[in-house]
This record gives C-alpha cells, structure tokens and sequence, in this order.
C-alpha cells in the first residue's frame, strides 16, 4: 500500500531534495503507513534512515510541546486567551499581545531576531522582545520564532523551572516517550539524522538582514558553527538557548511524534479534555492571509501544504530542518513526514512544500483504497 510513497520519496532524494524521509500514517490511532528511504547520514560517514531514526523536529517544537503546555494551563484556569504574558512576567506596559494573538501569530511581533548576536545570554531574550516595537498596521498573520520565544519564558515563569523540564514532567514521562529529547544524549548520535554543514543560512541571513558585518571574522568564529549540526539543534536561538525552547529543540521518532499528535484529537487524547481539543481546529484569525488555530495552521489557509484531500478543519505545522505533522480530525488521520534537507546540501535548500502536498495525497488515496 505505501510502495508508491515509497517511490515518490526515493525520486526527491535522488533529485536532492533531500538525503533521507521517514514517514508514518496513522488511522484512529493505528499505524497505517510506514517507511524509511534514504541515508539520514551522509557525511561524515554514511548511515540509512530507519523508522526509528531520531529528527531534529525544528518548529513541531512549537505544536508538540508549547501548544499542548499552553493548551493544559489553559484547560487548567491558569492563564487564559485574554491573558498578557507581560503581566505574568513581572512587566507592566499599558498594551501587550495576548496569549490569542500569540499562538495564531498575529501579535505583530517580528518573524525573527538572531538573539545569539544581540543579548549576552539566555535570560536576556525575554527583555529584548519585550521592548520590540509592535506592528499595529493592517492585522495579519506573521508567522514568528518570537512568538513562540515569548510562551516559552510564560511557561517557565508558571512552573518555576526550564522548558525541557516542563515537558518532561508534562508530556515525555506521562505518555511514556523514550525517544523524545531536548538536547539528545551523545550515545544517541547514529541514531540522529544530520543537518546542515555549519550556520550558513543564518550566517548569510543575519548579513543580509544587517545583523552581522562579513567582515567581523571574530564574531563569525565565535557565534556559528562550522562542523555539521549532527546531534544538537540546528536552529541557532535554540543552540544559544543551550538546546531548550518553546520555538525549536525538540528532538523525536516518527512514532513518538505520532504518540503526542494524538493528544490533539479528543476520542484519543489523554492529556486534555476533549473539548480543549477544539481549540486546534477553530480558526482564530478569519479574514487573514493564514487561517491559524491554537498553534496550529489550518488547512483552509490558501496554499497550505495540507494537500488536495485532508478536511478543511485539517490542521498541522512544519519545521524548517525538512519536517512536518498534518492532523485531520474529521477523519481521525495523523500524516508525519520527517525529512533532513538542510544536510548534506549547498545553499539554497530546497523548498520541499510541494512534496508534503503530494505526500499527503498518495497516502490519503492509499489509505481510502484500503477501506
């Protein structure tokens, strides 16, 4: 049943779109659709993807761990959609996004900043998006790292200790993840696909966004990376944040993603209340330039990569490494691609959007072939 996927898939890698791709397809709860294609190393040495092969799970991060944490405060009375994180945080200014406008990402807040060049450290972060000029324009959706940065220090300030700890007490440990992680431990790295070959992409965009100087050789030395990213996290604000954020970090299987994908569906989830559930199909933002949910984005939003057969209260999210989750609760599917595009490949990278389309079509056609 998946031999046509398995094909599609097998196509991109050659044509370099990227080195490896696991995928799963799930049904009620039940995997379906299964695969790994290609090498999830391929430099320095050469290792084949397996489906239990580990992904830097870049922005599923944001869904997967922030989204479901604010989700269960919420469910829980702590905070609410009106609240403002700024007043939590021990900050008073007369106007400040709400948690609403924070999750459908339309708070006005810049896309992204590269941190590791304008703060010192960790704790300084907050500070600086704090005191960010707000967009009060026309009202859109942006999609932004800053955002997600924002819930990640809401988070942190409720329970009094780390993001990675949260999640651990909150999520990892309850649904018993054993190959879920914030900072993978070493022993793990054959296991772990790997990704770019140093920060060129954010070098040349922090240069042409005027962050950085091409000339400030020490500065360059001192602030990116020039190994392959092979085992820790790609995302540069989350490599400054010693691996551990509410934007990127997450490192998983297709099947543990599959295990937290489920608590989105109120017949499966275990971790909320059914009805909390709704919040990840309901469209916060109509009228927009996206249609975005609690976290999420809806499959309604014009040119999502939801394809030509998922329900339009479809909702799913992408992350910049090459991954992707997508949620139909109408039909109760769950479609994870897990790919490494950024390895083993010359800048640019490859926009693989149309990929996740016609993956969610042949797996959607596979599947109703099936029944």
């Amino acid at each position: 049943m998946s031999n046509t996927i398995d094909q599609f898939l097998s196509e991109r890698i050659a044509a370099g779109d990227f080195p490896s791709a696991v995928y799963l397809v799930a049904e009620n709860g039940e995997i379906k659709l299964q695969n790994a294609r290609g090498n999830a190393v391929v430099e320095p040495q050469q290792i084949a993807a397996t489906v239990d092969t580990i992904y830097d799970l870049a922005s599923l991060t944001k869904v997967l761990v922030t989204g479901l944490l604010c989700a269960k405060l919420l469910e829980n009375g702590v905070i609410s959609l009106d609240t403002r994180p700024r007043e939590l945080l021990g900050h008073v200014r007369r106007s400040d996004s709400t948690l609403r406008h924070l999750v459908s990402h339309d708070s006005g807040l810049p896309a992204w900043r590269p941190f590791y060049l304008l703060v010192e450290n960790r704790e300084e972060i907050l500070g600086e998006i704090l005191k960010m000029p707000v967009d009060k324009g026309e009202q859109k959706v942006v999609y932004s790292d800053l955002n997600f940065l924002k819930l990640t220090f809401l988070i942190e300030s409720i329970y009094g200790k780390p993001i990675d700890e949260v999640a651990i007490d909150e999520i990892i440990k309850p649904l018993g993840l054993a190959n879920t992680f914030f900072s993978p431990p070493f022993e793990l790295r054959s296991r772990i696909a790997a990704s770019e070959h140093g920060n060129a992409f954010e070098k040349l965009t922090c240069i042409a966004e005027k962050f950085l100087d091409p000339t400030d050789t020490a500065t360059i030395a001192s602030k990116f990376r020039s190994d392959v990213i092979w085992g820790e996290v790609h995302d540069g604000n989350a490599y400054f944040m010693d691996g551990a954020s509410g934007h990127a970090g997450l490192f998983g299987t297709a099947e543990d993603v599959l295990k937290i994908a489920m608590q989105f569906l109120p017949n499966h989830t275990s971790l909320l209340k059914p009805e909390t559930c709704e919040l990840f199909d309901t469209n916060f933002t109509p009228g927009m330039n996206e249609h975005r949910s609690f976290a999420f984005q809806l499959a309604s939003t014009p040119e999502s990569t939801a394809g030509s057969h998922l329900s339009p209260q479809s909702f799913g999210h992408l992350g910049f490494t090459g991954t992707s989750l997508w949620i139909d609760p109408m039909s109760e599917r769950v479609f994870i691609l897990l790919t490494n595009r950024t390895h083993n490949r010359t800048l640019p990278f490859e926009n693989i959007n149309a990929v996740r389309r016609r993956f969610h079509d042949l797996a959607s056609e596979a599947l109703d072939q099936n029944n």
